[in-house]
C-alpha cells in the first residue's frame, strides 16, 4: 500500500475538502456519541487517495474535518471492478 501524508490545511484550503469539486466519494461509515464517521476518496495531481474524518453529529457538537490532526495519512487507491456474492430473496 502506498501512504501518503497530507497536511490538514492542504486538504481544507487547496483542496476544499470534504465538500470540493477533488471529492470522488464521501460515505458514512460509523457513529460515535459525538461524531458522524466518513471514508473519502479524492484526487490529487491525477492520483487518488482515501482516508476518514469525523464531523459533529449534531449543530451542538463543533468538531470539524481533521480538527485534532495537523497532518492526515491517506492511502493510495485505484478504482477495481470487484464481484460480490450475497443472499438475496428467492423470487416465486
Amino acid at each position: 500500500m502506498a501512504n501518503k501524508v497530507f497536511s490538514r490545511d492542504y486538504l481544507i484550503n487547496e483542496l476544499e475538502l470534504p465538500y470540493g469539486s477533488n471529492v470522488i466519494l464521501d460515505t458514512i461509515t460509523g457513529t460515535t456519541r459525538w461524531s458522524i464517521v466518513h471514508k473519502i476518496v479524492f484526487e490529487d495531481k491525477g492520483k487518488f487517495y482515501q482516508t476518514t474524518y469525523s464531523v459533529g453529529a449534531t449543530e451542538l457538537q463543533m468538531e470539524s474535518p481533521w480538527e485534532y490532526d495537523e497532518e492526515v495519512e491517506c492511502t493510495e487507491v485505484e478504482l477495481q471492478e470487484v464481484v460480490v456474492k450475497k443472499w438475496v430473496p428467492v423470487k416465486d
